[in-house]
């Protein structure tokens, strides 16, 4: 099984980048070695110990302990909703670490979760009856991942589709902050992209049903460089 870092690469990190902080190494051995529910439970022990409630790497081995434990079938009984979990603690774990003072060392974990949540948000968003379950994703991802654009588009078409158009003009507001700082949109993670032609190939079909092409065409046109080549983005730009 794939994992994010190696033992010895990851040690070396915490110990040279945070040699004044408990590094959980317990938990990265754990982890490691894919004791994903000792892991979880000593995870979630510091998350409430008076000295290490505040810390953020403990709700980060969480969320990745539930994730890991969502992909097998025999944690499935004990664990329904590992992966909305490990989107959960992702969330908490943020909270933490506001200055990011850890979260480039986990780029492929973030990528990883970002794909499974997002594929898991559209399908959602694709079924009239699961739009609430859609906005929970989503409205996660933002939480973890704030600086990821697509994500604050697809939460703003849960909104609208959940007739908060307000709450949705603000998450489009996020998102325009957000593709400001990120520049570049070639520069972004693949998952990222992605999800940000996703994005904005919805959120322009939106503003079509919405009587908005020129508004839609604007949009559209953030992604036109980036995208064009893609047949889904293409036909969309074609068709206004």
């Amino acid at each position: 099984m794939k994992k994010f870092l190696t033992l010895s690469a990851f040690l070396l990190v915490q110990w040279s980048a945070f040699a004044q902080k408990h590094v959980y190494e317990d938990l990265l051995v754990l982890f490691v070695d894919e004791k994903y529910e000792k892991c979880l439970a000593k995870a979630e022990a510091y998350t409430m110990g008076e000295e290490t409630k505040k810390d953020a790497l403990p709700f980060l081995y969480m969320s990745m302990c539930f994730f890991e434990m969502s992909k097998d079938e025999k944690y499935a009984v004990d664990y329904p909703k590992a992966k909305r979990d490990a989107v959960k603690y992702a969330e908490k774990y943020r909270k933490k670490d506001k200055d990011k003072e850890y979260f480039g060392n986990y780029e492929d974990y973030w990528a990883e979760l970002n794909t499974a949540s997002y594929q898991d948000g559209e399908n959602f968003l694709d079924d009239p009856k699961g739009i609430s379950k859609a906005k929970q994703i989503f409205d996660g991802m933002t939480g973890y991942y704030p600086e990821n654009p697509g994500a604050w588009l697809m939460l703003a078409m849960c909104q609208y589709k959940s007739n908060l158009a307000k709450e949705g003009d603000l998450s489009i507001k996020e998102f325009d902050k957000a593709l400001a700082a990120a520049g570049d949109i070639g520069t972004l993670p693949k998952d990222q992209q992605t999800l940000l032609k996703n994005g904005l190939i919805r959120y322009a079909d939106y503003l079509v049903s919405k009587g908005q092409r020129d508004r839609a065409k604007q949009y559209a046109s953030l992604g036109k460089d980036q995208f064009m080549s893609e047949p889904d983005f293409k036909g969309l730009w074609e068709s206004l």
